[in-house]
C-alpha cells in the first residue's frame, strides 16, 4: 500500500483508538446499512464509502489485524507480507511441505535449503552455507533433543465446542474459557450457527519443540428454540391462526428474534402456507439481515362455547363449500 494510500480505520468508521469490540461492531452496522448499495443505486460515492466501512471493519475487528494496524501504520500490510514471505519460501526436494510452520518472522533466507535448516534444528551438525548476503538471524526455538521430527516444531491446533442460546448467537456474546491455568475470554459475533467455527489465534496446544502455541477453533452449537428454526440461511416459523382468520384473512402479531412485527394474513390463506417477512431472519456476515419464513398452521379450537357451535353449525348447514369434490369418483 503507498503511502497516500493510507486509510485511518479509526476515522472511517467514526471511532477513537481505544474503542471496544462492541463499539467498531455497533458503528461497521450503522455505515453498513447508511451505504448499502441496495439503498444507494447508482450512488458511486456511497459505494466508495460502503467498501472503506467493510475495509475497515474486517481489519479492526480482526485482534491480530488490529495490532499490527496499531503499531505499524501506514507499513501494517507491508510487516504482515515481510513476516510470511519467510514461512513460505519452497523446501527442497523431499521436505515436508505439508505442514504450515509460522516462524514468527524467522528468515530462512540464511540457508542453502530447509534440510540445512533442519539439521542444525535437530543438532545434527551437518555444515550448512548461507545464502550470499543474507543477515545472520537467531531463532527463539528451544534446543531439539535428539530424534525429534519435523513435524513437533509445527504448533499443534486445538479443537473445543460451545453451545449457544438463539438470543447469544444472534446478538453476539463474550464467553469465557479455562485453557490450563489461563482464562480466556472469547467474543463471539452476532450470526453464529451451528456449524459456524471460530479461529482463536494462538491458544492452542504447545509445540513440545518451540512452545510456540497453535490456534484453538471452537465449534458453535446452537441450542434447540420452540419456535425457531433455520431453513438455509433464513429463519422458519411456525405460526398458528384460526379457522375465521384463514378465511377471512387478518392482521396478527408474529414475533421475531427482535420482538412482535405486524403481519397481514390473505383470505383464503392454506395450511402449510409459508408467507415471508424481509429482514427479518438471521444476521449474514455482511450485516444484512436474511429473512423469516412464517408458515401457517390452521388450528381448530377443541373447546366451543354453546354461541361458538350454534354459528359453526349454521356456517357448516349454510356452506356450499366442497374441498372434496376434485376426489369424487377417483380410483386406483
Amino acid at each position: 500500500m503507498a503511502v497516500n494510500d493510507f486509510k485511518d480505520y479509526y476515522q472511517v468508521l467514526g471511532i477513537n483508538k481505544n474503542a471496544s469490540a462492541d463499539e467498531i461492531k455497533q458503528a461497521y452496522r450503522k455505515l453498513a446499512r447508511k451505504y448499502h448499495p441496495d439503498l444507494n443505486s447508482g450512488d458511486k460515492k456511497a459505494e466508495t464509502r460502503f467498501k472503506e466501512v467493510n475495509e475497515a471493519q474486517e481489519v479492526l475487528s480482526d485482534p491480530e489485524k488490529r495490532r499490527k494496524y496499531d503499531q505499524y501504520g501506514q507499513y501494517w500490510t507491508q510487516m504482515g507480507s515481510q513476516r510470511n514471505s519467510s514461512s513460505s519460501r519452497s523446501a527442497s526436494p523431499g521436505a515436508n511441505v505439508g505442514v504450515n510452520v509460522d516462524v514468527g518472522g524467522f528468515d530462512f533466507g540464511q540457508y542453502g535449503n530447509f534440510e540445512d535448516f533442519i539439521n542444525e534444528m535437530l543438532g545434527r551438525g551437518a555444515g550448512r552455507t548461507p545464502n550470499r548476503g543474507a543477515d545472520r538471524a537467531t531463532a527463539g526455538y528451544r534446543t531439539a533433543s535428539p530424534g525429534a521430527s519435523y513435524n513437533d516444531m509445527a504448533p499443534p491446533d486445538s479443537e473445543g465446542s460451545v453451545k449457544l442460546s438463539f438470543a447469544d448467537a444472534f446478538n453476539g456474546t463474550e464467553k469465557q474459557f479455562v485453557l490450563g491455568k489461563e482464562t480466556v475470554k472469547v467474543r463471539i459475533p452476532s450470526g453464529a450457527k451451528s456449524g459456524s467455527r471460530l479461529k482463536i489465534k494462538g491458544k492452542g496446544t504447545a509445540s513440545s519443540l518451540t512452545g510456540q502455541r497453535g490456534d484453538l477453533y471452537l465449534n458453535i452449537e446452537l441450542e434447540p428454540h420452540p419456535l425457531f428454526k433455520f431453513k438455509g440461511d433464513n429463519l422458519v416459523a411456525e405460526i398458528p391462526i384460526t379457522p375465521e382468520e384463514a378465511v377471512l384473512g387478518a392482521e396478527i402479531k408474529v414475533p421475531t428474534p427482535e420482538g412482535q412485527v405486524a403481519m397481514k394474513i390473505p383470505a383464503g390463506v392454506d395450511s402449510g402456507q409459508s408467507l415471508r417477512l424481509k429482514g427479518k431472519g438471521w444476521w449474514k456476515a455482511s450485516m444484512q439481515r436474511t429473512d423469516l419464513m412464517v408458515t401457517i398452521k390452521i388450528v381448530t379450537p377443541k373447546k366451543l362455547s354453546d354461541t361458538e357451535r350454534e354459528y359453526y353449525q349454521k356456517l357448516q348447514q349454510a356452506s356450499t363449500y366442497n374441498p372434496r369434490k376434485d376426489l369424487e369418483g377417483m380410483r386406483l
